[in-house]
């Protein structure tokens, strides 16, 4: 294939990862599909960010990579074969243990192959002591003090509790009173035109104190505001149900998740738990804080939201803000991305969902957003000053990545097909 702007000779790069994998042979079966190319979790949890490393290396960072790097690429798998190798050994010794020890928490791929990695990177093919040092790793992963999804599920569904919880979610939204709608202030713009580069730490403190947070939740309860923010599939925000299980697979978006569902990622990174509340606790505050404006506990929290929202506003429309400040730089960031230029430049560029994508980078950059100040609120970790656009810059770039996955998937099936 040539590029259109270029003519630069080019190959999807997922048709060259797996020619390189394939000359890996058996070795690497443990972290390969049943078609013998690499598993998408090995892509994203050990080529990517431990092999090709597309941020230090940005010609692989496309989907199709031009001809002149494509043997570096080779190379880069080829040389890493010997790890790689050993960290499939390690998997499998992992996962005997795992069994060995009834451990059912979390999928074994998301949880041990950079682990493994690091165990073949540190003591090559596993030895004698592999058994000890798998339980070691294993004790570290499973054994941190915290909450999990497991004693979330029995405390939600224990008849003792579920009434109680019910009860206290159908009062706490009951006695929800709305914001009162008012004008952002001034100062909403100020700080985004200098947070960049200069926070200006009283102007953050004012927004908090005069509730700037709270306020611009105002109208997300008006019909059709909230979906547009992307943080609902419903015209108007309605109260969660409590809820009893959840998957990462068919999770909702933010204001349409149960209490549960709200609860379910933070407690599945093992190494975030330590710092949660005990599961009653945090049950009890997410009623709570499902009920507040945004839906959220805390003003810094609210403020940051409303702060993404002005800033993000950029990113579909004419430029509005402060030249240099966080609404330009958003914007620029944005506008480097290849895909972006392609899907803008009309129908027949990027594949239809890419182009969704691109049209709806707003409301996956609102959303993206809430979950993460969500899951600072639970570890009582509210956004400083200073932190803001590391914030909203981390946002946007965390849903440039996965758009810039999904749009290499799709090129990478249509050149298999």
């Amino acid at each position: 294939m040539t590029t259109a702007k270029t003519g630069t000779a080019t190959l999807p790069r997922g048709l060259l990862i797996a020619q390189a994998w394939a000359e890996l042979g058996d070795a690497v079966a443990p972290l390969s599909g049943a078609a013998g190319r690499p598993l998408a979790r090995t892509v994203k949890l050990l080529l990517d960010p431990l092999v090709l490393r597309p941020v230090r290396h940005p010609e692989f960072a496309a989907g199709a990579v031009a001809v002149e790097h494509v043997d570096a690429l080779r190379a880069r798998v080829a040389g890493a074969g010997p790890v790689l190798a050993a960290t499939a050994s390690w998997f499998l010794v992992l996962k005997k243990e795992r069994r060995r020890l009834r451990i059912t928490e979390g999928n074994p791929q998301d949880l041990y192959f950079q682990r493994c990695f690091e165990l073949a990177t540190g003591h090559g093919e596993p030895g004698p002591d592999a058994a000890a040092r798998a339980r070691a790793v294993l004790a570290d992963v499973h054994d941190r003090q915290g909450p999990t999804v497991a004693g979330l599920r029995d405390f939600v569904t224990d008849a003792a509790n579920a009434g109680e919880l019910t009860r206290l979610l159908h009062a706490t939204w009951a006695a929800m009173a709305a914001p009162r709608p008012t004008r952002l202030p001034p100062a909403t713009a100020d700080f985004l035109a200098t947070c960049a580069s200069a926070p200006d730490r009283a102007l953050f403190g004012a927004l908090v104190e005069h509730a700037t947070g709270t306020a611009g939740a105002a109208d997300l309860g008006a019909p059709g505001v909230a979906l547009a923010h992307g943080l609902t599939d419903r015209d108007r925000p309605c109260r969660p149900e409590l809820g009893a299980g959840a998957s990462t697979r068919t999770l909702p978006k933010p204001f349409d998740r149960s209490i549960v569902e709200r609860l379910f990622l933070p407690l599945t990174n093992a190494a975030a738990r330590a710092g949660l509340d005990d599961v009653p606790s945090l049950v009890r505050r997410e009623i709570g804080r499902s009920a507040g404006p945004w839906q959220l506990a805390v003003e810094e929290s609210r403020v940051v939201l409303v702060l993404g929202r002005e800033a993000s506003a950029d990113l579909v429309g004419a430029p509005t803000g402060a030249p240099g400040g966080a609404a330009a730089r958003l914007r620029l960031r944005w506008e480097r991305e290849a895909y972006v230029h392609r899907a803008l430049r009309g129908p027949a560029a990027v594949p239809p969902g890419v182009r969704a994508d691109v049209r709806a980078v707003r409301e996956a950059y609102l959303r993206r957003l809430w979950v993460r100040v969500h899951g600072r609120e639970l570890r009582h970790d509210p956004v400083t000053a200073d932190e803001v656009w590391d914030v909203l810059d981390g946002v946007l770039r965390s849903v440039i990545l996965d758009q810039r996955d999904r749009l290499r998937s799709v090129l990478e099936r249509e050149a298999g097909a």
